[in-house]
């Protein structure tokens, strides 16, 4: 019987007693009905059992019809199991290209880098810097680390990390009247105006990186608004302390790719201990200064 016995009308099967509907069943298999009840038709007279019972509207599965639901779902499982094996095999021991603005990967992701590898997960992160619009496959890239500060497409496939989350520090051994922004968030410097206004009085300078930002205020030649992100090793250390907690510039973190992460199992578990890790520094340096969210 076996070599009579297709999958296919088992997965057919599998999607009608699932979802108690041919209807249902059909736009998730993007086949017509008829299909549908043809396949359980054909099954039913190979097994010589009924499946389906017609309750009003809705199909019960009949007792025959629970044994070889659970059957379905081992077979299934163990399917899933073997593709996720195979797709481990085939990508061990290679690497995945992450792109990440400059700040981040110096001040947050390089230092966890060795933390990640350790794990011996099989591949490893090969780190690029950059920020904004990207072209994967132009640059190689299989994901990418960005705000949600322009508009990347409906092509690109993105997971939302954590919210974004801002410090007004200052040096621990200087005080200055000076206000360090970054350019490379423009529209920062009106939020701070119309959100804070007591920095108004300070005198802005810009620079082109956050990185510059930090190094300038721990010299103290200014106070500077930043990602918490950015600033967790100096915080951890008392170069700087928090002025004032911003919340946020109402921005988030997300993964991006240009394929379903589902496809790439590397990808899961990067995103995964992505998240982890971020919502855990989050966590940690809203605690430091009294905050609990």
């Amino acid at each position: 019987m076996i070599e009579r016995l297709s999958l296919n009308s088992l997965k057919f099967f599998y999607y009608v007693a699932t979802e108690e509907s041919v209807t249902n069943a059909a736009e998730r298999l993007y086949v017509t009905q008829s299909a549908v009840s043809r396949q359980i038709k054909n099954l039913e007279e190979l097994l010589n059992i009924t499946l389906f019972k017609r309750v009003s509207k809705t199909l019960i599965l009949t007792d025959e019809g629970k044994i070889l639901l659970d059957c379905c779902q081992n077979i299934f499982n163990q399917l899933d199991q073997c593709i996720l094996s195979i797709n481990q095999q085939q990508y061990r021991n290679n690497n995945l290209v992450l792109s990440c603005e400059p700040t981040i990967s110096m001040k947050w992701l390089i230092p966890r880098m060795m933390k990640f590898n350790d794990l011996n997960l099989g591949f490893e992160i090969t780190l690029l810097t950059g920020g904004g619009p990207l072209i994967f496959q132009n640059q190689n890239i299989d994901l990418a680390i960005r705000r949600n500060d322009f508009v990347w497409g409906d092509h690109i496939f993105n997971t939302k990390i954590v919210d974004e989350f801002m410090f007004m520090v200052g040096s621990n051994q200087k005080n200055s009247s000076n206000l360090l922004l970054s350019t490379s968030r423009p529209k920062f410097k009106s939020y701070l105006a119309n959100k804070f206004p007591e920095f108004s009085n300070l005198t802005t300078i810009e620079l082109d990186h956050f990185y510059l930002c930090i190094e300038a205020c721990i010299s103290g030649l200014g106070q500077t608004a930043v990602s918490g992100f950015m600033v967790e090793h100096e915080m951890n250390h008392s170069f700087i302390h928090v002025i004032k907690y911003l919340n946020a510039d109402d921005s988030a973190y997300y993964l991006l790719s240009p394929t379903p992460f589902e496809e790439d199992n590397r990808k899961i578990i990067f995103k995964d201990w992505l998240t982890k890790e971020m919502q855990l520094t989050k966590k940690n340096l809203l605690e430091k200064i009294g905050i609990i969210e």
